[in-house]
């Protein structure tokens, strides 16, 4: 039987990632957020910063390697278009998000984790929202700035997390459609809505 995978997508702000680290710890599964840009960088060879600078952002690439472009020209061209696309660094990322999930349930938060484990039988994707004004404080308080700033940060980082899925799994980015169950973290508080998804992953796989 496959492990026990949960994808986790999120709104900026939503709570989010710390649901997720509790559907980890309450399950028993390995947690993978930005720990997967470290572990694509070691499995390449490339440096982990051309990773964080592509991580839920596509068409992120071309400004990393602006700034070195006499570099990349002293490289092959097969080189760049074949080792360095975005393509190829999803392709690495993917690699590294399977063999995670053939080797212990995990838990995965965004990076089209949901698409690239389709076919296992014991996947189950959620998506968390909240409030936009509570989301807003949320990400407010984290940076440091006005509740403005905040919002056009949020917009900003929506906006590139939205390009980066629906362009890699032709799905709609926050949509119901797109994953098994949708949940507003403001309704019940973050440890009370761990515990709804948890014991739907529960009915769910119960009936395996």
């Amino acid at each position: 039987m496959d492990n026990l995978i949960i994808s986790v997508g999120r709104q900026l702000g939503s709570g989010g990632c710390e649901i997720a680290k509790m559907l980890a710890k309450d399950f028993g599964c390995r947690f993978y957020d930005s720990e997967l840009i470290n572990m694509a960088a070691e499995r390449s060879g490339f440096n982990p910063k051309i990773f964080a600078r592509h991580d839920e952002n596509h068409g992120a690439l071309k400004t990393f390697f602006g700034p070195i472009t006499g570099f990349l020209g002293r490289m092959s061209s097969t080189f760049y278009s074949n080792s360095i696309s975005q393509e190829s660094l999803f392709q690495i990322q993917s690699e590294v998000i399977w063999k995670a999930a053939e080797e212990s349930s995990c838990v995965f938060v965004g990076r089209c984790a949901d698409y690239i484990l389709r076919k296992k039988e014991r996947l189950f994707s959620v998506f968390i929202t909240a409030d936009e004004e509570e989301r807003t404080k949320v990400v407010s308080e984290r940076l440091g700035c006005d509740m403005e700033t905040a919002r056009k940060y949020i917009e900003k980082k929506e906006a590139e997390r939205a390009s980066y899925y629906n362009y890699y799994t032709m799905k709609q980015w926050g949509a119901s459609q797109s994953y098994d169950l949708c949940i507003n973290s403001s309704l019940l508080g973050l440890e009370r809505t761990a515990e709804v998804i948890a014991q739907v992953i529960r009915e769910r796989f119960s009936r395996l």
